[in-house]
């Protein structure tokens, strides 16, 4: 099955935050999400549609995670969440985006902020 590769964009900014989102919007890509990877590149991530939270269990690296809501507006963040770890449940949240550690800070990342997405 091909898997559509997406771009993100923070609209409220005008930046280009990464540009090799991988969808995981059925159940076996979502359960799976990053588990039993090396490292996530710059510039990469997941979307994990539908989604209120994450885990880090069986991770090898610290990730950020930005959660959205349905029209892609950012309700809350975690940053560099270190592996074997839960995040909060975020009830406003639609979908999350697992990103490198570190993306958040670079492109100043705020909760509010529009985002979309562009097919590659």
């Amino acid at each position: 099955m091909e898997v559509n590769i997406l771009i993100l964009h923070n609209l409220s900014t005008d930046q280009a935050i990464a540009d090799s989102i991988k969808p995981a919007y059925t159940f076996s890509r979502r359960l799976k999400g990053l588990m039993f990877t090396k490292q996530l590149d710059s510039g990469c991530g997941l979307h994990i549609l539908p989604c209120q939270s994450v885990h880090t269990h069986f991770m090898r690296y610290p990730i950020d995670v930005v959660y959205v809501n349905q029209d892609l507006v950012v309700v809350d963040i975690d940053e560099n969440l270190p592996p074997g770890k839960f995040g909060k449940r975020r009830r406003d949240a639609r979908s999350v985006l697992e990103l490198p550690t570190g993306t958040i800070a670079t492109s100043d990342l705020q909760i509010g902020h529009q985002l979309s997405f562009e097919k590659e």
